[in-house]
């Protein structure tokens, strides 16, 4: 299922917001922002359902190069950079997504309490 749209009512929006964002950042100087930039994160299906092809659709649209890590179980990935705020799609594997998932069935299981105190050496 991809997470994004080319609906014009929302491509809108969001252009919008951005541009109310920065409009917004620039009258107020004191406001901080990310000190290394920040990311739009686009989400395609996964990849071996029809993720790749979007990633490889939205990279010509960018302009982008395709990175492919999913050999070293990682993503799927086109990323172009517009100074500091870069725009990126990403197809995540299943095999990724599930190892997550198992990775996160764990949340909650521990609870640490209060580090003891340092022992000192015998």
């Amino acid at each position: 299922m991809k997470h994004y749209t080319t609906d014009p009512g929302a491509q809108g929006k969001f252009i919008r917001s951005l541009r109310e964002l920065a409009d917004y950042l620039d009258q107020h100087p004191s406001i901080p922002v990310p000190k290394f930039g920040a990311t739009v994160l686009l989400h395609a299906s996964a990849a071996e359902n029809g993720g790749r092809a979007q990633v490889d659709h939205i990279a010509r649209l960018l302009g982008a190069d395709i990175i492919d890590d999913t050999l070293d179980g990682g993503h799927y990935s086109a990323i172009r950079a517009f100074g500091v705020i870069t725009y990126e799609a990403v197809a995540i594997t299943e095999n990724y997504s599930a190892a997550h998932h198992a990775l996160m069935s764990y949340s909650g299981s521990v609870t640490p309490t209060s580090c003891p105190a340092a022992i000192p050496d015998a």
